[in-house]
């Protein structure tokens, strides 16, 4: 028994004209809020509230940006303003930053590695800290 395979299933359809639903809507949607702006504002802060309202409305309708929406740059980039991040910031005085530079050791290519053996317990104490610290995303 054979059965089709669907494809080309991230194209959308054009069902209003030329326009898929997703950009008519947003099209249709900055259509009336530049109405709203037409009819309330003086005809001087129309022409500039209306420019970046038909930008915003043709982007969001037509721009791809890394191959993706321009919907998700928008949403992506709310979402890092608005959520909280995490700043660590450990005081290390220049004395202690010059020993670690000289105590680094260079691998050799020839020699096995074991990872065991080049873990400190300063180092086991900031892997355990980045595997428990939790952000939200």
């Amino acid at each position: 028994m054979q059965h089709q395979t669907p494809q080309f299933i991230d194209i959308e359809d054009k069902v209003v004209g030329p326009f898929t639903i997703r950009q008519f809507i947003y099209l249709a949607g900055g259509a009336g809020l530049l109405f709203i702006l037409y009819r309330f504002l003086p005809f001087f802060l129309f022409l500039v509230f209306g420019t970046i309202v038909a930008g915003f409305a043709g982007s969001l309708a037509f721009y791809r940006f890394n191959d993706q929406p321009f919907i998700k740059l928008v949403e992506s980039a709310f979402k890092y303003i608005t959520t909280s991040r995490l700043y660590l910031w450990r005081h290390r005085k220049p004395a202690d930053i010059k020993r670690e530079q000289d105590t680094v050791a260079i691998p050799q290519k020839n020699k096995p590695i074991n990872p065991a053996s080049g873990l400190s317990s300063s180092r086991l104490k900031d892997l355990s800290w980045n595997l428990e610290v939790k952000e939200d995303n």
